[in-house]
């Protein structure tokens, strides 16, 4: 597990910096780069999205192999964030009948 996030960040951190983050471990990059290496690279698929503010809004992307989950925040002038990583996704679980 911890050789894949390893992976992960150097993949994120090798793609040159398109943002000014206010955390040392955001990465971020192009909107479409990134969603390209979400998907191709690691083979996550979006699950969700929702608008956090009229210039934001927040992905969350979810590799079906094994739950691990990133959150994406996306910006409006085309750039995007990873913001937290995790794993053991679930999705939403059924309440009672």
């Amino acid at each position: 597990m911890v050789l894949r996030y390893a992976l992960t960040l150097s993949i994120c951190f090798s793609i040159p910096a398109l943002a000014e983050a206010q955390m040392t471990d955001v990465s971020c990059d192009d909107s479409t780069r990134m969603a390209h290496m979400l998907t191709n690279a690691l083979g996550a698929e979006r699950q969700g999205r929702g608008l956090r503010d009229p210039e934001t809004l927040l992905e969350i992307w979810v590799t079906q192999r094994n739950g691990d989950w990133i959150i994406v925040q996306n910006y409006t002038n085309g750039t995007s964030c990873i913001v937290a990583m995790g794993e053991h996704w679930e999705g939403e679980i059924p309440g009672p009948t």
